[in-house]
Order: structure tokens, then C-alpha cells, then sequence
């Protein structure tokens, strides 16, 4: 693709078809660094490539494009500490043999008068290609860093930066319609206090235009939008801090929007560590989100860690390997890397199927994954094995996950070591559960926790399980599962048997 000279005589290179493809399971290193209004932040990812592990990550809130819609050019400052951070990025990317970077500007550099030198300077004296990309493929590659953590995202991804705010349609897959704004806090400062709600007000009914209003969630994407949710997670007592796939309603975000507006910023700034630069445009990124949603009407809202750089390892990966569940291979990484006996997990989870025979495809994920995950925390010491387990899990940089299924598959992870789980530190968190939920996720603990022992290479090569109609549970042992179904093996097999509420029978 052609790039695209802009009025400031900047060329815009989109990436769309540019970069080489990986195949399915590559473990190549990949930097990126995206050079933004606010932030400059280098991300190495590693392993499997389908779900993002982070080697390395490191950001700097140099604040280029702060000033810049008032003077038109990059904040002396900004550029001062930008070089500074870039230099230090050149060199960490070329002591961990990641050459070369891919590296993005967006609004700051674009617009600015002196964002071309800029470039130039980068590239001459750090050796970093920039590509400064237009607010349409801003809003493209944000959106398919949305799709790389939610492969079924289907809705608008609104991705609010320090100049800017990109929308774009996400569905099967697929990116839509892209539109770019000046919504960015930095911009917003400049308007006079009493025209600010009609000025958002008029740039949203544009954008609405464009793209409708019939989506019935949006992605939020960005450190301002990050930083209203974690301080929604304060005010509602949220048990968990893990911001992506944190999901508030409208209500909800009009609520925290007041909550704010009654607060001291430096009080509610210490309580859950935001950044001070970060604090400071969250009042103005509020009057943007609640008017946003007055605008558009969505039903929910979520909240994605996933963006641009993440679009742009998502841009790296053939279309093979983005039809993956992210979730699967995260697990399989995970138990190559970290398990006694990799591969075994698969073994378990066939061992296991017939326990449950009416599985629905969304529980079936999480029973693969958990089988996959079962024996990861081995090195850990025994007596707190269970709750690494289940910290492991819903702390995790997982993609393809909720609040509530981290809970469950951390839950099942427990209850792979331990059988019961009163007096648990991690009890609060057991509440994003139904009843109904926290039962199956210790049937499937306790399952795991017999199978995973009772035989060290292949459980199906020892007995099969059966689940009968009249309320029993058939442990059907071959000549090899005899000398197996030793008196702890016997034990947990009535653990489980118990959970299930049916009657064990070993033959």
C-alpha cells in the first residue's frame, strides 16, 4: 500500500499487508513502540504469539502533544524526554537482538509543524524507523488489538489518546468503519469551559453519523478510559484490579463520573496509583465517556488492555494462526514451558470428558484450559500451592477471558490441590460466581485432582469413567489401573464421587 502525504507533507504508511506472517505456533521475539500524545511505550512480545506474553514493556510519559493544539508544535519538554526514552528503547532492543523495532506515531507527530523533523531526528540518531500513521489506520490497528484479546468483539473500539480519539467497528472478526476525532483530553484543554459539553456534543453527533448507533457495547482502549474503570473498581469495591475485560454499565460510569467530580484528584490519585500526568486529564476524558454514551446508547462498556501494539503483533500473525483461541494457547505455552510432563493435559481433559457430557463450548474451553494448566505450579510450596494456582489465573495476562471465568478457572485450579476451600484469602473473589458455578468448578477441580494422580502418563491407558443415568460413577480399571488405584487414588476418587453427589463404583 501507497503511503499518503498529509498537508504538513508527512507520509502516512499504513501496514495493512506489510509485514512478513508467522506461522501457527512462532516464538520469536517482536518489538514495537508507539510513540503517542502522552506516552512512548516499547513492548516486546515473546512466546506464543497468539496470546500476548510480555517479555519486556516499559513506558515514559514524555507528553509530546501536550500544548501542541494551542502552539502547534511538539512540547519542547516532550520531545526532550521522547529522545531520551526512544535512545534507551534503540538500545534495549539491539542488547535483546530485536532488530528492527516497528515503531508508530500517532496524532502528536502527525499534526504537529515540527513533527517531520522530528522524525528525521529520530531516525538519524537512534537508527528508529517512525511510521506516522493517519487516525484511520490509528483506529484500525487499535481495533485489532482489541480483536487479538477478543476474537468474537463485536461492537465500536473507542481509542482515546492525548490529541485524539478513533472509533472503529469491530465484528466476525473484522474491522470496519474507521473515523478519527480531536476528542483527545490535551485538545480539549484549549476549549473555553462553557462550550466544552456543546463542542463533544457536536463532534460525537459526527462520528454517530458515520458509524451509527446500534452498537450494543464499545471497547475502550486507552490509558484515560483505564484509568475511569480502575477508579470505578474504587468506588464499587471491585475485588479484582485486573482492568481488561472489566465491564461497566452506563449507570455505572455516570455514577463514577459524579463519584470523581465530589473527590480530591491527588486523594483518589494515591488510593489506586494513577500517574499524576494521567490524573490530571481524567476529569475531561469523563465528560467525553458520559457523553459518548449519551450519544451512541450502548449497553455496556469494556475495557481493553489491548491496542495498538497489540494490533500490530495481531498485523505479524497469518489468518490461520488469529483463528486460535487465544485462551488455548496461552494454557499450552504455559504447560510447555512450566509442567512436569507437557502434553499431558490433553490426556487428562479426555480422561475427564465423560464426567461431563452436556458441556457448553464456553465451559469446554475453560475445562481445556484448566486441564492444560493443572500442573504449573508445582515449584510452588506445598502448602500454598493451591492459592498460587489460583493467583496465577486470574491475575494472569490471559486474552479471551471475563472476571468471572478467570474466577472459575482459578477456582477449579484450587480445588486441583485442595479440598476444600473455606477460610480462603481469596474469598471475595468467589462472589463474581453463582452457586451453581462454584459447584462445577470444584466438580472439575476434584476431577482433575484424581485424574492428575492417578496414573503419571495416560490415564485412559489405566481406567475409563463412566457416568450413568441411575446416579453412579463407574471407574472401570484395565490390568495397569489395578496396581494404580492405590488407597489415595481410592480416596480422592470418592472425593470427587461426593462432589457430583453420586455413588463411586470401581470395577
Amino acid at each position: 500500500m501507497n503511503g499518503v502525504r498529509t498537508t504538513s507533507g508527512q507520509t502516512i504508511e499504513p501496514f495493512g499487508g506489510k509485514f512478513r506472517k508467522l506461522p501457527k505456533r512462532a516464538l520469536k521475539r517482536i518489538g514495537v513502540v508507539d510513540v503517542g500524545s502522552n506516552s512512548i511505550r516499547l513492548v516486546v512480545f515473546d512466546g506464543a504469539a497468539r496470546s500476548p506474553a510480555y517479555f519486556y514493556n516499559e513506558k515514559v510519559m514524555a507528553g509530546l502533544g501536550q500544548d501542541m493544539a494551542r502552539t502547534g508544535r511538539l512540547n519542547p519538554e516532550g520531545i526532550k524526554r521522547g529522545f531520551s526514552a526512544l535512545a534507551r528503547f534503540a538500545a534495549l532492543a539491539r542488547s535483546m537482538d530485536i532488530a528492527p523495532l516497528t515503531c508508530v506515531a500517532t496524532a502528536a507527530v502527525r499534526e504537529a509543524e515540527d513533527g517531520p523533523a522530528f522524525q528525521r531526528r529520530v531516525e538519524k540518531e537512534t537508527g528508529l524507523k517512525l511510521h506516522v500513521i493517519d487516525g484511520e489506520e490509528e483506529a484500525r490497528l487499535s481495533a485489532q488489538g482489541v480483536l487479538l484479546g477478543w476474537p468474537d468483539a463485536k461492537g465500536l473500539v473507542c481509542d482515546i489518546g492525548g490529541n485524539s480519539m478513533e472509533l472503529a467497528e469491530v465484528a466476525d472478526g473484522k474491522v470496519g468503519r474507521r473515523v478519527t476525532s480531536q476528542l483527545g483530553p490535551f485538545r480539549l484543554q484549549q476549549v473555553a469551559p462553557d462550550q466544552l459539553r456543546a463542542h463533544i456534543t457536536t463532534i460525537l453527533q459526527g462520528l454517530a453519523e458515520k458509524l451509527g448507533t446500534d452498537h450494543d457495547r464499545i471497547y475502550l482502549v486507552g490509558g484515560s478510559w483505564r484509568a475511569i474503570a480502575r477508579l470505578d473498581m474504587e468506588r464499587v469495591g471491585y475485588p479484582m484490579t485486573v482492568l481488561h475485560e472489566y465491564r461497566m454499565t452506563p449507570d455505572a460510569v455516570a455514577d463514577t463520573v459524579a463519584w470523581i467530580g465530589k473527590h480530591d484528584l491527588g486523594t483518589l490519585r494515591a488510593k489506586v496509583g494513577i500517574s499524576a500526568s494521567r490524573i490530571e486529564l481524567v476529569p475531561l476524558a469523563s465528560q467525553v465517556l458520559s457523553q459518548m454514551i449519551e450519544v451512541f446508547g450502548p449497553k455496556e462498556l469494556a475495557v481493553s488492555s489491548y491496542g495498538i501494539r497489540e494490533g500490530l503483533l495481531y498485523e505479524h500473525m497469518s489468518t490461520t494462526l488469529r483463528k486460535r483461541d487465544p485462551l488455548i494457547e496461552a494454557a499450552r505455552f504455559t504447560e510447555k514451558q512450566m509442567a512436569r510432563l507437557p502434553g499431558f493435559g490433553k490426556k487428562l481433559y479426555q480422561f475427564l470428558l465423560p464426567l461431563f457430557p452436556n458441556l457448553t463450548p464456553e465451559r469446554d474451553r475453560l475445562m481445556r484450559a484448566a486441564c492444560l494448566l493443572h500442573d504449573t505450579a508445582w515449584r510452588a510450596h506445598p502448602d500454598y500451592r493451591a492459592e498460587a494456582c489460583f493467583d496465577n489465573v486470574t491475575r494472569a495476562n490471559m486474552a479471551a477471558l471475563s472476571h468471572p471465568e478467570r474466577i472459575f478457572l482459578g477456582l477449579a485450579l484450587l480445588h486441583r490441590y485442595k479440598n476444600n476451600r473455606a477460610e480462603s484469602q481469596m474469598a471475595p473473589l468467589f462472589a463474581l460466581l453463582d452457586d451453581d458455578e462454584i459447584r462445577a468448578a470444584e466438580i472439575l477441580g476434584k476431577a482433575m485432582r484424581f485424574g492428575a494422580m492417578f496414573a503419571i502418563d495416560d490415564p485412559s491407558d489405566a481406567a475409563s469413567l463412566r457416568l450413568t443415568p441411575a446416579g453412579t460413577l463407574e471407574l472401570r480399571l484395565t490390568s495397569t489401573g489395578r496396581h494404580l488405584m492405590g488407597e489415595v487414588a481410592q480416596s480422592r476418587f470418592l472425593s470427587l464421587c461426593k462432589s457430583i453427589g453420586v455413588v463411586g463404583i470401581v470395577k
